[in-house]
């Protein structure tokens, strides 16, 4: 894995390199989410691909969102 480096402006942004935003999709329109794991933050595109992947993962036993919902309930 090839390190790639870029800076934060003084509002925030960074650059993403081009040869990244190439070969993973990423234009201009695209939605991207940031998630924190493990100290580590990922960019993850919202691309075409990216959403067909996720097909059928809230169909696991139990229902994840069946659980979610009811997590949420209960914390009201």
């Amino acid at each position: 894995m090839r390190a790639n480096v870029s800076r934060v402006t003084q509002n925030g942004r960074i650059v993403i390199p081009i040869k990244l935003r190439e070969k993973l999709g990423i234009h201009r329109g695209i939605a991207v989410s940031f998630l924190e794991e493990d100290g580590q933050l990922i960019l993850q595109p919202i691309t075409k691909r990216y959403v067909a992947k996720l097909r059928g993962v809230l169909k696991s036993e139990p229902p994840v969102l069946k659980t979610l919902l009811r997590e949420r309930k209960r914390d009201k």
